[in-house]
This record gives C-alpha cells, sequence and structure tokens, in this order.
C-alpha cells in the first residue's frame, strides 16, 4: 500500500471556517479539502435540501422529451420503458414504469436477455415493441451509443427517447430526444447522474409541466439513491442530496421490495455500504442468474406477503451467484498463476464455460488482489464477451478505445466497461491492450493508494467528532469516509486473529503520551499481527466508527493498514 497524505488545505482558510461554524480546527480541515469554506456551503453539505436541485429543464432535449411523452399519454400511445438489466437499470425501470402507470395504462417493461440479446437497446426488444404497436420506447441506463439500432427503429416507426449517463460515441443516436449529461453540447450543471438520476430527472421535468410540486416524487427516492450507490457514481451536488433523502427514505418507509430484501441484514440504519454490499447484489443477481425482470417486479411489488416470496426467489439467485463467483475466481486465479512470472501490466483471463452474468465480479476480486486493469471472458454464444475493471486513476474505456480494430462492441466508464469480440481476435486484442495499458499507465498507478486525510492523536478523537463525521455522510467517491493516521501507537497486548477462518485482526492500541486506548478491527489483516508483538511502536491507517455490542456504543478503529515505524 502506498500512504499518501491529502496536501494540507490553508491555514487561514481552515480557521476562518473554523471561527465561522464553531468546530473543532479537524472538522473544519475535513471540510476544506470538501472545498467547503462557508458557513452557507457548509449549511447545504450538512442539510442538503430538496428545493437545491437543479431545473430538469437545463438538460439538453428534455423539453421535447417531455412533450413527447404528454402527446402519448394524450393520444393514448403504447409506451415501452426499455432499461439495462444491472441496479441502476432496473432501479430505472422500476421507476419509470410504475410511475407512467399512474397516467397511462398502456405502458409496459422491457429488459433485455443478458445472454440472449447483450447489453442495451437490441433489434429483438425494437421487434418486440413494433409486433406489439409500441410507438414510443424510452431507454434508460442505456441507448447512448446505439447508433443503428435507433436508425433501425425510425425505419418501423418507432420513436425513442434515450435517457443515459455513459460516455457518448462519436455519433450521437438519431432519436426522438436524447437525455445525457455527458453529451458535449449540453449544458445540465451536473453531469455525474447515473441512469436512473436522468430517468429521476425526466419525471421530475413531467411534473413541473403539470404545474405539480415535489410530492409525487418522493417516493421514488429510494430507488435513485440505491442505483446511485451501485453504480459507485461521485456522490456529489445533485447525487449527494439524492443520495441523502433516499437513503432517509430506506429507513424510514421503503418499499415492500427493499424492505424484504434487507430482512436479513436487521440493522436499525442502513448506509450506501450496505447497499453496495448488501441489497444491490441480489437485486444483481435477478439479471445475471436468471431475467432481470424479476428484480424490477420484486421493486415495484406493493404487497408486503408477494414481496417476500418474489425475495425469497432473489435471495436463491443471489445464493447460486455465490458459488459461481468462487468457483470462476478460483480458476481464473490459477490460470493467472501460471504466468506470473511475465510480470503484466494487466490481466486477461478467458475461459468459455464461465457464466456470463459473474464475470463482472470476478474481474473485480481480480483487480483487487492483483491490483491491474483486467479483463474477464467467456464465450456467448458466437462471440467472446467480456467484463473490464480497472485501478484507480487509468482510464480502462480509453484504452479500449485505442484496441477497437479488434472490438466488435464496447462501452462502459472509466473505470467499468463491458466488450464483446470474435474468438479469432482475442489473442491479438490480449496483446495489444497490454502493451495499450503498459505505454500509458503511470507507475503509481501499479500501487493501491491509500489517501489520508489528516494526522490525529489519540487524544483528539471523541464523540463530539464522531457525531459531526457521522454527518458528513451519505459517503461514496468524491466525499469518502475520512482517513485518519496515528503514528506511535502499540498493542496493549490483546491483539489476535479472529474470524472463522482466523484472517481478521482484533486488536487494542494505545498512543505515546495519552491515556486514550481504543480497540481497533482489520478485516483480512491477520498477516499483521506480527508487527505487533512486544509492544513494538506503528503507525495506523483508519476509520472511525461506532461499534454496538449488548446495547453498548463506543468509539472503533476501523484499521485499513499498519507499518512498522
Amino acid at each position: 500500500m502506498r500512504w499518501t497524505l491529502k496536501e494540507k488545505p490553508d491555514v487561514n482558510i481552515i480557521r476562518k471556517l473554523q471561527e465561522e461554524l464553531g468546530v473543532s480546527h479537524i472538522v473544519a480541515h475535513l471540510l476544506v479539502q470538501r472545498k467547503i469554506y462557508n458557513f452557507e456551503e457548509a449549511k447545504n453539505f450538512f442539510r442538503p435540501q430538496l428545493d437545491q436541485l437543479h431545473d430538469p429543464f437545463l438538460m439538453k432535449g428534455m423539453e421535447i422529451a417531455v412533450n413527447r411523452i404528454e402527446q402519448a399519454i394524450q393520444k393514448q400511445e403504447k409506451i415501452l420503458v426499455y432499461g439495462d438489466y444491472d441496479v441502476d437499470g432496473t432501479t430505472s425501470v422500476a421507476l419509470m414504469h410504475s410511475y407512467l402507470q399512474e397516467q397511462t395504462t398502456l405502458v409496459s417493461r422491457y429488459i433485455p436477455d443478458r445472454y440472449k440479446e447483450g447489453y442495451g437497446l437490441s433489434y429483438q426488444g425494437i421487434d418486440f415493441a413494433f409486433d406489439n404497436e409500441f410507438s414510443l420506447i424510452i431507454t434508460l441506463d442505456c441507448g447512448i451509443k446505439a447508433v443503428e439500432k435507433v436508425a433501425y427503429a425510425k425505419t418501423k416507426n418507432i420513436d425513442i427517447i434515450i435517457c443515459d449517463h455513459h460516455r457518448p460515441g462519436n455519433i450521437i443516436p438519431d432519436a426522438y430526444a436524447v437525455l445525457d449529461p455527458k453529451q458535449t453540447d449540453c449544458n445540465y450543471p451536473y453531469k455525474e447522474l447515473c441512469g436512473c438520476g436522468v430517468g429521476f430527472k425526466l419525471i421530475q421535468a413531467i411534473e413541473q409541466h403539470k404545474n405539480r410540486g415535489f410530492s409525487n416524487l418522493y417516493n421514488y427516492l429510494d430507488l435513485v439513491a440505491v442505483a446511485i450507490a451501485a453504480d459507485i457514481v461521485p456522490i456529489t451536488g445533485e447525487n449527494r442530496i439524492l443520495a441523502y433523502y433516499g437513503i432517509k427514505m430506506l429507513n424510514t418507509k421503503p418499499r415492500e421490495g427493499f424492505q424484504a430484501l434487507l430482512k436479513s441484514q436487521k440493522k436499525e440504519n442502513y448506509n450506501i455500504t450496505d447497499v453496495v454490499f448488501g441489497l444491490a447484489p441480489k437485486i444483481n443477481a435477478a439479471g445475471r442468474i436468471e431475467h432481470a425482470l424479476y428484480a424490477v417486479d420484486l421493486l415495484e411489488e406493493t404487497n408486503e406477503e408477494q414481496a417476500l416470496s418474489k425475495a425469497e426467489k432473489i435471495e436463491h439467485f443471489n445464493e447460486y451467484r455465490k458459488t459461481q463467483d468462487r468457483r470462476i475466481t478460483e480458476e481464473a486465479l490459477s490460470q493467472i498463476e501460471k504466468f506470473k512470472e511475465q510480470k503484466n501490466y494487466t490481466t486477461v483471463v478467458y475461459q468459455e464455460d464461465w457464466h456470463k452474468g459473474v464475470i463482472g465480479i470476478v474481474a473485480s476480486r481480480l483487480t483487487e488482489t492483483y491490483y491491474r486493469p483486467t479483463l474477464v471472458f467467456t464465450k456467448s454464444g458466437e462471440k467472446l464477451a467480456a467484463s473490464a475493471r480497472s485501478v484507480k486513476g487509468f482510464d480502462v474505456y480509453n484504452a479500449l478505445e485505442a484496441c477497437d480494430d479488434y472490438i466488435e462492441q464496447f462501452g462502459g466508464h472509466k473505470y467499468a466497461a463491458g466488450l464483446t469480440l470474435e474468438e479469432k481476435n482475442y489473442l491479438l486484442f490480449k496483446n495489444k491492450f497490454e502493451k495499450v495499458v503498459k505505454a500509458n499507465i503511470l507507475e503509481e498507478q501499479r500501487t493501491p493508494e491509500i489517501a489520508i486525510d489528516i494526522l490525529l492523536d489519540f487524544n483528539e478523537i471523541n464523540n463530539k467528532l464522531m457525531r459531526i463525521l457521522k454527518q458528513f455522510a451519505p459517503f461514496g467517491p468524491g466525499n469518502m469516509s475520512p482517513v485518519f493516521c496515528t503514528k506511535n501507537v502499540y498493542d496493549t497486548g490483546f491483539a489476535k486473529a479472529v474470524g472463522k477462518d482466523k484472517s481478521h485482526l482484533k486488536c487494542e492500541f494505545a498512543q505515546e503520551g495519552s491515556a486514550v486506548k481504543f480497540h481497533a478491527i482489520g478485516f483480512g489483516m491477520a498477516d499483521k499481527l506480527a508487527l505487533l508483538s512486544d509492544a513494538k511502536q506503528v503507525a495506523i491507517v483508519y476509520a472511525l466508527e461506532e461499534n454496538h455490542w449488548q446495547g453498548n456504543t463506543s468509539l472503533q478503529l476501523k484499521l485499513k493498514d499498519i507499518r512498522p515505524i
């Protein structure tokens, strides 16, 4: 691990904010790092307001899209809500479909089969719309690169409204309306919405067009928050506001589907992390293992009994997904070990029987293990399909673009993408991808980094600090949970390996010159146990958290790394 201490903000700015807010220098320091410089900005950060959301009509194409939907409802046209099969896509479809259902009975849903149709707008989907007399398709979380598919829909007299957030290609599809804040000529103030966020802005615009307030939109905020968390988009600006209220709704008045899925987690309060690691994998499992419409059905269910029954099915898919995940990860690791002496800059593995729905998860695990841009391929019909994941700072989308002479189709983000290619091009692509990454990756991007916000002494940590830090949530990219470093600490003799496989580290730290002691937990860090023997002094990097045990609450350090001094 490479430890990096973030640049210390200007002392005068910290002091000014400290006085203005009446907070400690630590809190002021952390706020300035998040570009919060005065009382008003701090108020907006700690108490986000829904009236701070941008006017949806600032988004290019919004007025055209709203008018077309209004026309379709008035003329009793059939509308098809078309989405992707991941969490962002399924929440988007549940949001748009349930919203439009309140205004017309002539609306239906469509999500492509991951295995038969692949990602995004498909010819089969357009044919389904034509055969069933749908004259308007609204795509969600997909469509921005579907140039040929949109042209095909036009020949069938089907209008398409694209709601997407992925990076556009050089040519924008000739759709009836295109909503994507990442279009270069779109002046929408916030560019980082997820697909469900773009869908939410569309229904917000429809409500605004009808001169109605926000009251009809509250019920959709939990869907948007789950999509924001699962799609790992920055939790800044509008996303922070939407996530803040969506998580609040998840904790106070969750829809039946979420309630049914969360039962097994048994927590009083759920946060973004619970969504990312608890809720999202279950919702994703439907599209990975069977069909994503199972997830949409659950998310739209209003009957408690039915929701529990549907959630049980989803849990079953998720258990199967876990077994596949373990098997494929082991087989992929075994492949990599055979070639580890090559000292590659990339990880590219392929096995034709790997489950296509799980390769993205495996790619993430391999990236964590070897820390390099990673592609996991499997057979998909006559072609090979892959999921790509990247390391911090390296744009895997650009690297794939540089290899597009061997790729049939690809799309995605800076850190995650998907692609298909012909089997005969696999080795050619693999070699070129290695060359492109080797030529462009920086040396520091090849080592995982822990970015430290501030150095702390133990006597600066107290319950008041923890209460304020909790209000920094929701955490995520752009607003990560603060990371601290404390030097000259030692274990009080409590250190031991814990957990079923003894892979975790539990200890108690004291600091020289301080009477305060803190319990600490380091997941997957049992290999650091030897560093703590004989009360050796070490430096630790950690986040602060509350530990709830038998009705008592205490402060605990969640360890990220330990170094000898």
